[in-house]
C-alpha cells in the first residue's frame, strides 16, 4: 500500500506556482496589480524574449520596509487582509499571498525598494525559493522588481510556453486592459526595447480608448451611466456597426478588477442581440462598482472569475440598462462619399507634458509631448464635415474651415515660405504626424441621425418621405428632405414579419393555418423524442402535428404569417436544432426559430414590388420600436446625406 508523505518545501512552492504562473504575463499580472495596491500612479514594464528571460517592473508606489521584504516571499503572505473575515470585502487587486512566493520558486528574483520613510533601500536577491542576498542600497521611492530566467529549474514547464512574439502579445493585450481598468494610473510597456505602450494616467478614458482601440472606434461610442440597486455603472459600449467575430472587445471591470464572467458577458449580448448579425459580439469598455459583500473573488487563484450574490437581478438590470441606450436614439447608419480612398497610416500618440518613469536618474533631452492624440489630417477632415453636417443640415458651405482642409497634403510651397517669424509653421506635408488642433477632438463625439429635430421615423415626417423608386430590384430610394434614405426590402420585411411574430407570442394570440392535404412526414427516433419533448414550443408557434402510424406524423397546421415555404423542411431543421439544447435555453431557442422562419419568409432581394406594396410595408416599419436592424442584425436603412453626393460631384469645394 502506497505510504502517505509530507512533500518537501521546495515541491510545495513549484506545485503552488503551477497554479498562479502559467507563463510570463502571470508574472506581469501579479506584479503590476502589487503596484497599482502599493498606491503608484507611474508604472513601467520591460521585457525581453517575451518575458521569459528578463522582466522588469517599476513603480512609485509606497515600497517595502527593510524587515518587511523577507516575510513578502513566503507563501501566503499578505498586507492586503488581516483574518477571514476581510475576504467578505476584498477591495484590493491582490490579497491571497501567493504571487511573490509562486514567482520566487521558479526563476531568479531581484527586488531593490524604499520607503518614503527611510534612508536607504533594500536590495533582496531570491533564487528558486532561497534567499542569495539581502542589503542596503541607495534607490529611490518605490519599488522595481527583476526577474530573470523564468522557469529556469521547471525545464518541462518551460518546453511548452510559446514563441517569444507571442508571450509578448498576451502581456501587451493584458497590460491595455489594465491600463483601461486604471486611467488614472500612467503604463509605459516596452518590449525589446521598442515602447509599445505609454498612457498618460489622466483619468480620460476616452482618450485612453482612442490611444488602444483607434479613432473608428472611438467614433462609434454611446456613453453609458446607471446607479442602481446592486451596482453602479460608467463606461462606453460601441455602436452596433463596430463588431469582431469573438469576445476579445468585450471588457468589463468590477472595481478596478478585470474579469471574465458569463453572466455579465450573456447579459451585454442579449441587449445587442437584435442589433447586429449572429455570431458577433459588441465593443465596450464598462466598469462596475459593487458592494463587497455582493461578490466572491475568491473563486479561482488567477482572480479572473467572481460569483454574484444576486445572479437574476444583476443579468436584468445590466441587460435593460444597455438596452435603453441603444433603443434610444435612430441607429440609422450614414454613408459618406469619400472623394479618394484613405491609406491607413500607424498612428503614433504623444502626450502634453513628460509622463513620470519612476527609477530613472534623468529625462531624455529634447523629450516634447503632446496629448491630443495624433490623427491623419485627411481622415480627420472627412469625419468634421460629416458631423457636422448631420449636426446641422442647413449650415452654409462658407463654414468650413479651409485651413483645415489644407492640412491636407497640399499646401502650396509658397505658403510655407510666407508664414511670420513668430507664429507656428505648418509641419511639413511628408510628415507622418500632421497636428490637428486640440479643438477638434470633438470631431468624434457620438452623433446620430436621433439629434435632428425631424426624425425620418416619425409619422408627421412620413408624409414627406418621396418615394423615388426601387434600385436592382432590391432596394427602396427614399428622398426626406437633405438626405437619401435606402432601405433593403427583404430585411426590412424579415423585421415586420419578425416583430409580429414575436407579438403575437407574447400576447399568446397564436394563427394556425390549416394544410390541405397535409403534410407527412417520418420521423427517426430522435427526431421523435424532440418533437415530444418540445411540443407545447412549437404548437405556440401555430404548428399542428399529430401522430400517423408508426414513424410517420401529420402535419395539418403551419404558423399562419408564413407563406411560400417548405413548411416540412423547415419542421425538420427544427428538431435537429432542438437536440442540441437544452431547456433551458428554450426561450432563446423560440427567438431564433422565429427570426429563422421569418427570413425565410421575407420577399427576397430581386423581386419586383409595387408602389403600394412597398407603402404598406414602410408604414409598419416605421411603427416597430426598432426598425433598424433585422433579428439577424443587418442594417434595414441607411442615408447619405446631400452634402456628401454634391461633394462627390465636386459641386462642393
Amino acid at each position: 500500500m502506497p505510504q502517505i508523505t509530507l512533500l518537501s518545501q521546495d515541491t510545495i512552492d513549484k506545485i503552488a506556482a503551477g497554479e498562479v504562473i502559467e507563463r510570463p504575463c502571470s508574472v506581469v499580472k501579479e506584479l503590476v496589480e502589487n503596484a497599482i495596491d502599493a498606491g503608484a500612479t507611474a508604472i513601467t514594464v520591460e521585457i525581453k524574449e517575451g518575458g521569459i528571460s528578463f522582466i522588469r517592473i517599476t513603480d512609485n508606489g509606497c515600497g517595502m520596509e527593510h524587515s518587511q521584504v523577507p516575510i513578502a516571499f513566503l507563501r501566503h503572505s499578505t498586507s492586503k487582509i488581516k483574518k477571514v473575515e476581510d475576504l467578505l470585502c476584498v477591495k484590493s487587486l491582490g490579497f491571497r499571498g501567493e504571487a511573490l512566493s509562486s514567482i520566487a520558486a521558479i526563476s531568479r528574483v531581484e527586488l531593490i525598494t524604499k520607503t518614503d520613510n527611510e534612508l536607504t533601500g533594500t536590495r533582496y536577491l531570491i533564487e528558486g525559493s532561497r534567499e542569495v542576498a539581502n542589503e542596503e542600497v541607495g534607490a529611490p521611492n518605490g519599488t522595481t522588481f527583476l526577474v530573470k530566467d523564468l522557469f529556469y529549474n521547471t525545464p518541462a514547464r518551460r518546453k511548452f510556453l510559446k514563441t517569444p512574439k507571442t508571450e509578448g502579445n498576451y502581456i501587451s493585450d493584458m497590460l491595455e486592459r489594465l491600463a483601461l481598468s486604471h486611467p488614472d494610473i500612467s503604463f509605459k510597456y516596452i518590449n525589446n526595447n521598442q515602447t509599445k505602450l505609454h498612457t498618460s494616467g489622466n483619468s480620460n478614458v476616452k482618450d485612453l480608448i482612442y490611444h488602444i482601440y483607434g479613432r473608428e472606434i472611438t467614433a462609434a461610442l454611446l456613453p453609458v451611466s446607471y446607479k442602481g440597486e446592486f451596482f453602479q455603472l460608467t463606461g462606453f459600449i460601441g455602436k452596433p456597426i463596430v463588431t469582431r467575430g469573438n469576445r476579445n472587445y468585450e471588457n468589463y471591470f468590477i472595481n478596478g478588477r478585470y474579469i471574465k464572467s458569463s453572466l455579465i458577458a450573456k447579459s451585454i449580448e442579449e441587449a445587442y442581440k437584435n442589433f447586429m448579425m449572429l455570431h458577433q459580439y459588441p465593443f465596450c469598455v464598462l466598469y462596475f462598482e459593487f458592494p463587497g459583500e455582493l461578490l466572491d473573488v475568491n473563486v479561482h487563484p488567477t482572480k479572473m472569475e467572481l460569483r454574484f450574490g444576486h445572479n437574476q437581478e444583476v443579468y436584468k438590470e445590466l441587460y435593460e440598462t444597455l438596452f435603453s441606450v441603444l433603443s434610444g436614439r435612430e441607429m440609422i447608419p450614414q454613408v459618406p462619399v469619400d472623394e479618394e480612398p484613405t491609406v491607413k497610416k500607424e498612428e503614433s500618440h504623444i502626450y502634453k507634458a513628460p509622463i513620470p518613469e519612476p527609477f530613472e536618474t534623468r529625462r531624455r533631452n529634447g523629450q516634447q509631448s503632446v496629448s491630443t492624440p495624433v490623427i491623419p489630417a485627411a481622415a480627420a477632415v472627412r469625419e468634421t464635415i460629416s458631423f457636422q453636417k448631420i449636426e446641422s443640415p442647413a449650415r452654409d458651405k462658407r463654414d468650413i474651415q479651409v485651413p483645415v482642409l489644407s492640412a491636407h497634403a497640399k499646401t502650396p510651397p509658397e505658403q510655407k515660405e510666407a508664414a511670420p517669424s513668430g507664429e507656428q509653421k505648418i509641419p511639413d506635408t511628408h510628415n507622418p504626424e500632421p497636428i490637428i488642433p486640440k479643438k477638434k477632438e470633438a470631431d468624434y463625439q457620438e452623433i446620430t441621425l436621433g439629434d435632428i429635430s425631424k426624425e425620418f421615423l416619425s409619422e408627421e415626417s412620413r408624409k414627406k418621405h418621396r418615394i423615388i423608386g426601387q434600385l436592382f430590384k432590391t432596394y427602396w430610394l427614399i428622398e426626406f428632405e437633405d438626405k437619401l434614405f435606402i432601405i433593403d426590402q427583404h430585411a426590412a420585411h424579415e423585421k415586420v414579419l419578425y416583430e409580429r411574430t414575436m407579438a403575437s407570442l407574447k400576447k399568446k394570440e397564436y394563427t394556425s393555418q390549416t394544410v390541405s392535404p397535409p403534410i407527412i412526414l417520418s420521423l427517426d427516433a430522435k427526431e421523435s423524442e424532440m418533437l415530444e419533448k418540445f411540443r407545447p414550443q412549437i404548437e405556440q408557434l401555430g404548428y399542428v402535428v399529430e401522430p400517423f402510424g408508426g414513424k410517420e406524423y401529420m402535419i395539418s397546421g403551419i404558423p399562419g404569417n408564413l407563406f411560400h415555404m417548405d413548411m416540412k423542411d423547415l419542421f425538420i431543421e427544427m428538431l435537429d436544432d432542438f437536440s442540441n439544447l437544452t431547456g433551458k435555453e428554450t426561450p432563446e431557442l423560440i427567438l431564433e426559430k422565429v427570426a429563422t422562419m421569418s427570413c425565410k419568409a421575407a420577399v427576397k432581394g430581386n423581386t419586383t414590388l409595387s408602389l403600394p406594396e412597398i407603402e404598406a410595408l414602410i408604414d409598419e416599419l416605421l411603427t416597430l420600436d426598432n426598425p433598424y436592424n433585422c433579428p439577424h442584425g443587418r442594417p434595414t436603412i441607411i442615408s447619405m446625406s446631400k452634402y456628401d453626393i454634391e461633394k462627390k460631384f465636386k459641386r462642393i469645394v
